[in-house]
């Protein structure tokens, strides 16, 4: 089956090559969001196991990946890393210069994806955070030589259906791993051991962790909101012989700023040896 041209943002057909948790959570972004009808998406698996997520929510489903292909002009590979230069050469036949093609897969460079696929192929990649599942991803993406500002701009409109999405240089992708893809581990972390404080202190544990959970959220959306640099915030916080001033020694003697930038660092390090740099 021929590709058509690419139609207008109303009749988008959007494919997904792989249906895991972060394909998933993409799709039902956008079908929050009005962005692509459910009877628009088309996602392909190797087996039932994850596709019967996607039915759920109304999508097509199909074991074929040049199905997908065939069928829609905007296409997401969301499998494996290592799993993903297979998958391409299966599809490469059925590739058109209509086609728009995402790479969800981390450590995947832009230039092994243009390798991998016909001349002048418009590529992308992405690099989502876990939640996306609840539509308050950060996500940023970064294009290959052959994508214009019109496919950018479309991409980036979808994205917003999953929370932030910011167009970076293709550097960035690996620092946006340390940051915010393993960064939503380090947050639960610093979570984890605030609420275990106030449990020392006697309050119940459930209590503890959903005012915890709540207080970062809370706190995230004044940074958001008010633009403000969160010392700033911090500042605000803090009166002369406090509380807050007392805890902030405490951190600071516990060496949690210097110990959550190498935890950045660490894992920006590890994503660039994951990328082959």
């Amino acid at each position: 089956m021929a590709v058509v041209a690419a139609p207008g943002l109303d009749q988008l057909r959007v494919g997904f090559v792989g249906a895991g948790r972060m394909a998933e959570a993409l799709a039902r972004g956008f079908i929050r969001a009005g962005k692509v009808e459910a009877q628009h998406i088309l996602a392909s698996a190797p087996s039932d196991r994850n596709l019967c997520h996607f039915r759920a929510l109304g999508c097509q489903t199909t074991h074929s990946n040049q199905e997908v292909v065939q069928n829609c002009w905007l296409v997401f590979f969301a499998t494996k890393p290592h799993v993903l230069p297979a998958v391409l050469a299966e599809v490469a036949p059925v590739v058109t210069t209509e086609h728009i093609l995402v790479s969800v897969a981390a450590g995947i460079s832009l230039s092994t994806l243009e390798e991998l696929l016909p001349p002048a192929t418009r590529v992308l990649r992405i690099s989502p955070n876990l939640p996306c599942v609840v539509q308050e991803g950060a996500v940023v993406m970064a294009r290959g030589r052959h994508t214009g500002n019109s496919d950018a701009e479309l991409l980036e409109t979808l994205l917003e259906a999953c929370g932030q999405c910011e167009e970076v240089p293709e550097a960035h992708v690996d620092i946006h791993t340390g940051l915010s893809g393993s960064g939503v581990a380090f947050v639960c972390a610093f979570s984890e051991a605030l609420a275990e404080g106030a449990i020392k202190m006697g309050m119940p544990s459930g209590l503890a962790h959903r005012i915890a959970a709540q207080t970062l959220l809370g706190t995230a959306k004044l940074l958001l909101q008010k633009g403000q640099h969160p010392a700033q915030l911090r500042t605000d916080v803090c009166t002369p012989g406090g509380t807050t001033i007392y805890g902030l020694h405490a951190l600071e003697r516990g060496g949690l700023r210097a110990a959550t930038m190498s935890a950045v660092e660490a894992a920006t390090c590890r994503a660039r040896e994951l990328s082959g740099k």
